[in-house]
């Protein structure tokens, strides 16, 4: 069964692939070389939008453990090094209360049992084990205490390379089911075939769809950028709070659900558990506890390649020939700042003959035209951006817009053709329902005072200087940086052919999971542009 099921994930492989060449020998995907391109504008199809549906945890949750101590919500994510990957998972059940006795990290091992895809799981692997607490102000009751965590990372792997593994404590025994990955290729020739990108994802029906969609297409590294499991919109009793400000560290009091982040990890295992996935924080996974600690649920549940920037909120890792650098949108980025000054030197040292590729990813985006959201990290973006052109970045991936939209390529809100094309993909699911409105839209232009750092503080809004625009905050109509921009559930995936192209495409939940609807091929000029 196993090895029929390879075999026609090879073979749906294969066919995908077969079916982008066809694209590209008839012409169907344009470049970038051809832009920049007129606005569009998709129409709202209205026949999805509605009230979006929690997938009924609380009283079914996926993936819930047989037996005690059984490995759940295992994920895979990269490290700093090519040969090695984190294996994380979690046993044992989640405590709510004060009058508890924590679940003890050391009673049972981290275990990994791995080898070369059908050649026997006869290497092993051991690494460490730890649990956290969401404490809440007030003498809440509902403090929360977690299972206990495991991550163990897997070392001397070879490259593009299919493995199998199981995961937990073999003693008891508690051993997971038989899973698989592949290893990330060697630079700088080779690719991951398949990068999906999404963010916004939550636990609704569409979310499910999403995943779904996401999975059955394949890829090889999965990146979210941002507002994973909506834990922080649900109240500490598991009721959906009616509140706006839940993620503002300023907020004297942060609610939120943490045995949402349980639920969400076990549906995540369908992807997670095969597919190396990279996160970046979103401003719901703040989650500010009573002693102003923030990000513990992020930081605990996910494994990250931090040895060299020291945080896990920025940092920066290689797939073949792409170099992706992580950034934090809600840790100080101003250029006297610690993650600043990373950056600096992390793109100092990307060899471009090694990595050709360079992309970037945060959570709130700099070029959207939304109304939610709109010119929000202004201030990221002019501390940020001359350093990220300079170093010739191809491509920025962001979250938080409840939608989707693609740029031309841009600098300083000018087409530039060796500035990078941004890409929003805040639509993954969520919990709030899409994103409709644009800035440029009669009566839509926020006020410029309006719209400060909630997080960093200060405000960088300011009227444009030039172009149709000069004298005003937001346009009159879709900018001509903005290329293409729908208000639609779905993710993308980013196909790197070789030095100097990739193709991007879009996928909407409402068509089938095979059919991308805004599609274009991404082109470098390394001889024309900076890097």
């Amino acid at each position: 069964m196993v090895l029929a099921m390879e075999s026609l994930n090879r073979l749906l492989h294969c066919w995908i692939l077969l079916i982008s060449l066809l694209f590209v020998v008839n012409g169907q995907f344009p470049t970038t070389l051809e832009g920049p391109f007129k606005p569009v504008t998709v129409p709202v199809n209205y026949s999805i939008i509605g009230q979006v549906t929690s997938l009924p945890v609380n009283d079914n949750p996926p993936l819930s453990p047989e037996i005690e101590f059984q490995p759940q919500q295992i994920s895979l994510s990269l490290s700093s090094d090519l040969s090695s990957v984190w294996v994380s998972w979690i046993t044992g059940e989640y405590q709510i209360g004060d009058d508890i006795e924590p679940l003890d990290p050391q009673s049972v091992a981290s275990v990994v049992q791995y080898g070369v895809y059908k050649s026997g799981r006869n290497n092993l692997a051991t690494g460490s084990s730890f649990i956290y607490s969401q404490q809440y102000p007030n003498e809440d009751p509902n403090n929360y205490t977690s299972g206990i965590i495991h991550r163990v990372l897997v070392t001397g792997l070879d490259p593009d390379t299919m493995y199998e593994y199981q995961c937990g404590d073999p003693s008891i025994p508690a051993m997971s089911e038989v899973h698989y990955f592949r290893t990330m290729p060697s630079p700088p020739k080779d690719y991951p075939s398949r990068v999906a990108v999404v963010g916004g994802l939550g636990l609704t029906y569409n979310t499910s769809t999403t995943i779904s969609h996401m999975a059955a297409n394949h890829p090889d590294l999965a990146l979210l950028v941002g507002d994973l499991s909506f834990a922080d919109l649900y109240c500490t009793n598991g009721t959906l709070c009616d509140f706006q400000n839940f993620s503002f560290p300023q907020s004297s009091l942060q609610e939120t659900y943490q045995p949402r982040w349980d639920h969400w990890g076990r549906f995540m295992q369908i992807l997670t558990a095969t597919v190396p996935t990279m996160v970046i924080e979103g401003d719901h996974e703040i989650e500010k506890q009573a002693d102003d600690l923030t990000f513990t649920a992020y930081n605990y549940r996910f494994a990250f390649p931090s040895d060299e920037s020291g945080s896990t909120l920025y940092y920066s890792f290689n797939a073949g020939g792409i170099h992706f650098v992580m950034l934090g949108a809600y840790v100080p980025y101003d250029k006297s700042s610690d993650q600043y000054k990373w950056l600096e030197r992390d793109l100092f040292n990307v060899n471009r003959s090694v990595t050709p590729w360079l992309v970037a990813a945060w959570h709130p985006p700099w070029y959207s035209t939304y109304k939610d959201h709109y010119r929000e990290a202004e201030c990221m973006r002019v501390e940020m951006e001359e350093l990220l052109y300079k170093h010739g970045v191809d491509i920025v991936f962001n979250g938080h817009v409840n939608a989707y939209e693609r740029s031309n390529r841009v600098y300083n809100y000018t087409l530039d053709p060796c500035g990078p094309v941004h890409i929003t993909v805040g639509s993954g699911g969520n919990e709030m329902n899409l994103t409709l409105e644009h800035a440029d839209e009669p009566g839509n232009c926020p006020d410029p005072s309006n719209t400060p750092d909630r997080f960093m503080g200060g405000s960088c809004g300011f009227n444009f200087t030039s172009g149709p625009a000069a004298g005003n905050f937001c346009w009159n109509e879709q900018p001509e940086y903005s290329a293409y921009r729908e208000s639609s559930f779905g993710y993308g995936i980013l196909e790197v052919k070789n030095q100097t192209h990739a193709l991007w495409m879009w996928y909407r939940n409402q068509d089938r999971y095979s059919v991308g609807t805004d599609g274009i091929y991404i082109v470098r000029q390394p001889d024309r542009c900076p890097s």
